[in-house]
């Protein structure tokens, strides 16, 4: 099995991770990992961002809920 090329960062204007999570992960839950790698807590984003995406791992996740 292949796994998804994930770019290292992308640049978005407005939008959410929940979108970014779903196109690049294929699971709309794993936004929590965008958030982390770019220290974000709101899901909303707003302007234009430059945002990295970690490489997508086998590991489940935590169904979208982020650690305060």
């Amino acid at each position: 099995m292949s796994e998804a090329v994930v770019p290292a960062t992308v640049t978005v204007a407005g939008g959410t991770l929940f979108h970014l999570a779903a196109k690049h992960y294929g699971d709309a839950t794993q936004w929590y990992r965008i958030a982390s790698a770019n220290r974000l807590t709101d899901p909303m984003l707003t302007g234009v961002v430059t945002l990295v995406l970690p490489r997508p791992t086998s590991t489940g996740g935590n169904g979208g809920i982020l650690d305060a």
